[in-house]
């Protein structure tokens, strides 16, 4: 045998060195392909049929084999109801359930924005079927659109311009559109006020309704804190009005001022639909993508129309599940206050950040929590160690990212980002401030 594999060797080694290199890869991929695929020979009796054995698995067990394994289905997760603390801005400026708005930013199609909320392609292409325009999205145009508890869509307004606004309403597996055009008149109106008890009070006491207040809160979220302004403190309001017969049809924030502790506060809109402050620089802190220094493997992902593969039922997956060792420091993804930390049913160990007032961050199934409510975290900032708590069948992280109260998915989420409008954009930006700011004037 010696003989035989020292002749071998010398008859490789006298092959030209490219036959030698080919023969090589050959046996390589041969070897490869052998362990990957291996021949099992099992021997029978002639004329019998080979044994064949039938395993049954009982539920616990099916799940482990699933892409799911490392989150059990159907398990009781805390609702971001019983999370989020409620403040009397969030009682007299109430948002709606499973609605949300957004405003459409460079390179956005209508499938990129709806997709990030597990929207289904199918009713995107209805959606575009009825109307093709809306192949054609414009920065700074709106989009508003309700979901049902499950994640369907149920009704989507896209606002083409100042004046029209389309609404395509659901009608079985397609959908019905209709359009609104205003005819009525834009004004400018300025309307300041003191703080006196709540902001939200005293704004409405300045004339401004409940959604102009919001709108005023959501463009200052990054700056301040709505429930921690004083007595005395001042804000004015430069709101664009259309109005018709007297009466207010729709509005538009243009520009907001507020003093608090002596210090001015600016939010003005521009031609994206985005708010700057007055130097052009963008209010929004940025977030990071992942909570974790390096990005592990997703071991189940966003699904809001998931199926329990026993039941039948839906049971949506509302985050992302990252298969990472224990121990793993998990971190926040943006600044932004801590209002839950601790243990609860099947989410075990986990942290609930409140990040302005449209965004809440969620982590789950940690070995261990290193904050506690009330605590305020910086982006990158550690809240916990990963680990296995709660319903788990395997060390894990689940993440989730909820806006104004609806989930979406993580990994392709429009998320707040530093940024700040240059060039040309700049110097249109930056004329429209000196005609706002002179407006924004205290009684």
């Amino acid at each position: 045998m010696q003989q035989i594999a020292r002749a071998v060797a010398m008859a490789f080694n006298t092959l030209p060195r490219t036959h030698r290199v080919m023969l090589g890869s050959l046996t390589v991929v041969t070897l490869a392909v052998s362990v990957w695929r291996p021949f099992v020979y099992h021997p029978t009796v002639s004329g019998e049929n080979p044994i064949v054995k039938s395993i049954e698995l009982d539920k616990e067990q099916l799940r482990t084999l699933l892409p799911e394994a490392s989150e059990p289905i159907d398990q009781d997760m805390p609702s971001p109801d019983d999370d989020v603390p409620k403040d009397e801005i969030d009682q007299d400026v109430p948002s709606e359930t499973g609605t949300h708005d957004y405003v459409v930013s460079s390179g956005d199609t209508l499938s990129s924005v709806l997709n990030q909320y597990g929207i289904d392609m199918g009713d995107i292409n209805q959606l575009v079927k009825v109307d093709k325009d809306l192949r054609n999205l414009q920065i700074g145009q709106q989009l508003s659109w309700t979901l049902t508890d499950d994640g369907q869509l149920q009704r989507l307004t896209w606002e083409a311009s100042r004046r029209e606004t389309r609404t395509y309403d659901r009608s079985g597996n397609t959908f019905k559109s209709s359009a609104a055009v205003q005819q009525g008149e834009w004004q400018n109106n300025v309307l300041s006020g003191t703080v006196e008890g709540s902001f939200v009070t005293s704004a409405r006491n300045a004339g401004l309704s409940s959604g102009e207040i919001s709108a005023v809160i959501k463009a200052l979220q990054w700056q301040m804190d709505f429930r921690k302004l004083r007595n005395g403190d001042r804000f004015s309001v430069l709101m664009s009005r259309e109005m018709m017969d007297g009466k207010s049809q729709q509005s538009r924030l243009a520009g907001v001022r507020l003093q608090t502790g002596g210090k001015d506060y600016y939010a003005i809109r521009a031609a994206d639909g985005k708010f700057y402050d007055r130097s052009g620089a963008g209010l929004a802190h940025g977030f990071m993508r992942f909570p974790t220094a390096r990005q592990y493997r997703v071991s189940s992902n966003f699904n809001p129309h998931r199926l329990n593969p026993v039941t039948g039922r839906v049971a949506p997956h509302k985050g992302v599940d990252f298969a990472i060792p224990l121990g793993t420091p998990v971190l926040a993804v943006g600044d932004g206050e801590v209002i839950v930390a601790k243990r609860s049913g099947g989410a075990g160990n986990y942290v609930a950040i409140r990040h302005g007032r449209q965004y809440m961050t969620r982590y789950m199934h940690m070995k261990k929590l290193l904050v506690k409510p009330g605590d305020k975290v910086k982006r990158g900032e550690r809240v916990g160690l990963s680990g296995n708590t709660g319903r788990s069948t395997g060390p894990h992280l689940h993440f989730e990212v909820w806006i104004n109260n609806q989930a979406v998915n993580p990994l392709t989420a429009k998320l707040p980002r530093m940024e700040g409008l240059t060039g040309k954009d700049r110097n249109d930006y930056l004329a429209q401030v000196r005609e706002v700011t002179p407006q924004l004037r205290f009684k």
